[in-house]
């Protein structure tokens, strides 16, 4: 029984290591383990977690689901990478998305799909949005 125990015990602290290594603090990730925005397109489809600083912003208020546009590395129209925050979701953060986060480098997670070709993110949760431990 006191194998067990230790096994256990060791399992649960590598485990909780992992994950601070993962999120070193609340809201960063280790960008080591993403991509960048540029290459993107080429994950469609996929789980990841996509790197960028945020070029342009815009809150399309009159537009049908009143959807908040963060556009990673290029500004809008020649972005090359855009994180959808639909209006439903707005209130989930402290502060307006398109004023949290524009010209600071950012980390989302989710499934890439892509709208008109371009790769996006389409985020539910402000969990989905990181700053990165690194400063690339």
């Amino acid at each position: 029984m006191k194998r067990y125990f230790i096994a256990a015990f060791i399992f649960l602290f590598f485990g909780f290591y992992l994950i601070h290594r993962t999120f070193h603090a609340q809201g960063h990730i280790e960008e080591r383990m993403s991509i960048s925005s540029k290459n993107a397109y080429k994950h469609i489809g996929e789980i990841q977690t996509v790197c960028g600083i945020v070029a342009s912003t815009y809150y399309s208020h009159r537009s049908r689901g009143q959807p908040t546009f963060l556009n990673l590395d290029r500004p809008y129209p020649d972005q090359i990478f855009t994180i959808v925050i639909w209006g439903s979701d707005r209130y989930k953060f402290k502060k307006p998305p398109e004023i949290l986060f524009k010209m600071k480098r950012v980390c989302v997670t989710g499934r890439i799909n892509a709208y008109h070709g371009i790769p996006q993110v389409i985020v539910r949760n402000p969990s989905q949005i990181m700053r990165p431990l690194t400063n690339k």
